[in-house]
């Protein structure tokens, strides 16, 4: 009967390669949860990151512009002072006139915001130079777009289908339950198709947002057994027997 390589098969140097691998991939998932929540928390206008904020970033915040959501995000520090963002929310609500915005608006916008928010700055941002520009951003906000939703899909499928397969490979020299090992190695890519199906669905019903969370807590979940368990059998773990 043929017999299959384990971890106790392979030597130092390669234990050394998938131990390095291993790390590194950890510590880029690690940095990848804390852009997760750089990036999305707060979409909602309240601290911390929530299912809101993901209902925020797929289907938008169909309550608000896009122009309040960043005067209320990434531009509420930055950029704007309290008495600013006061006028230029009120002229949103109040039906973004133009005459309004050449009297209160375009002062601000001049002073604070075309300096970035104009053609030929090399930012993939939108141009705030004219009314009509500006006009477009007090729409209210439809969240992700569908360009940006097929990219985001497609690089994720990519690097997320990339990256488990690499770690499965060294985590099935690992010896555990071969039905365990099988069901650990097939959970992220069915929590990748669940996750990615979801950001496209949530566009029609919010409540996908919730599969969003279970596939992303599955994958992390995986992720994490997977890299313990393969370091450990490298480097602490001895066999009591030869599997065959």
């Amino acid at each position: 009967m043929a017999r299959y390589r384990r971890f106790s098969d392979i030597s130092v140097s390669e234990k050394l390669l998938n131990t390095c691998f291993l790390l590194m991939v950890s510590l880029g998932y690690g940095l990848a949860i804390v852009y997760l929540y750089i990036a999305h928390a707060g979409l909602d206008n309240k601290p911390g990151l929530s299912i809101e904020d993901i209902v925020c970033t797929y289907y938008g915040n169909r309550s608000s512009s896009s122009l309040e959501t960043a005067l209320n995000d990434s531009m509420k520090v930055d950029y704007t002072t309290p008495g600013e963002k006061k006028i230029i929310i009120s002229w949103i609500h109040q039906g973004a006139y133009e005459k309004e915005y050449q009297e209160q608006i375009r002062p601000i916008f001049e002073k604070k915001c075309v300096s970035c928010h104009r053609p030929g700055t090399d930012m993939d941002i939108l141009s705030l130079t004219s009314y009509r520009e500006v006009k477009e951003t007090v729409e209210i906000d439809p969240g992700m777009s569908i360009g940006s939703l097929v990219k985001a899909s497609h690089v994720h499928l990519f690097c997320m289908a990339f990256l488990f397969f690499l770690v499965g490979k060294i985590f099935i020299l690992s010896e555990i339950n071969v039905r365990l090992k099988r069901i650990v190695v097939m959970v992220p890519f069915v929590a990748i198709g669940l996750d990615i199906v979801s950001w496209w669905a949530i566009r029609a019903y919010p409540v996908f947002a919730y599969t969003v969370v279970i596939g992303g807590g599955l994958m992390g979940l995986s992720f994490g057994f997977q890299v313990a368990v393969s370091l450990y059998q490298m480097w602490l773990w001895k066999p009591k027997e030869v599997i065959t």
